[in-house]
């Protein structure tokens, strides 16, 4: 799935002009976290987070001191350089990138670095989820194989062979040396018969633990 499918297009921007007051109300009326800082062009200038904002406010212990700070412009606190995706980018390498820098927001912008839209770490969780069908109903199945190529094709066809949908895969390290865990994510609510066929072929099941079937 790539950015452009999942960003958000109709995204609130401010000036480097525009007043830390005047941004912190477009951040409350608009019920938002991040705003892009944008040049005339559109180009990205910054980013200010509702985070900078509060490190700006005056205390609430002191509402009435410092209060002039709030008309600063947003240049005073906004980020720079910013951290940016492109459109035709995978969900995946945002997720990384939001994860490597510890941030919680990528402005998207286009091959000119004009703004184009935003992405959250919000919207990357969500895309995930659907992504591995966790929020279907499903079961999940983990079967520990030996790192070896064909073993996905093999448990793949045992599915198959019980008219079994496959909502996701996903492949994880495993401590044991020589071998990998597959976690599946199938479409029946009672995987005991499959889970028995699988074990049958010499695989262990690490999940689900059914007493009775695997011990």
């Amino acid at each position: 799935m790539l950015v452009e499918e999942i960003m958000k297009t109709n995204i609130i921007t401010i000036s480097k002009h525009t007043t830390i007051k005047e941004a912190m109300e477009l951040l409350h009326q608009n019920k938002v976290r991040h705003i892009p800082v944008v040049e005339d062009n559109y180009k990205i200038a910054g980013i200010v987070s509702d985070r900078d904002i509060r490190d700006a406010s005056p205390s609430i212990f002191h509402m009435n001191e410092h209060e002039e700070d709030l008309n600063n412009p947003a240049s005073k606190i906004m980020k720079f350089p910013v951290v940016t995706i492109q459109p035709l980018e995978f969900v995946e390498e945002a997720a990384v990138i939001l994860y490597e820098n510890d941030i919680s927001a990528l402005p998207v912008v286009n091959e000119e670095d004009k703004v184009v839209g935003i992405l959250t770490e919000t919207d990357v969780l969500h895309t995930l989820v659907k992504l591995t069908g966790a929020h279907q109903p499903s079961s999940r199945i983990e079967v520990q194989v030996p790192n070896l190529s064909g073993q996905l094709a093999e448990i793949s066809s045992i599915f198959k062979e019980n008219k079994v949908n496959v909502t996701s895969v996903l492949v994880y390290p495993n401590p044991e040396p020589d071998t990998k865990i597959l976690t599946f994510r199938v479409q029946t609510m009672d995987p005991r018969h499959i889970i028995k066929q699988i074990e049958s072929k010499g695989y262990e099941i690490k999940w689900p633990r059914i007493p009775g079937i695997n011990q």
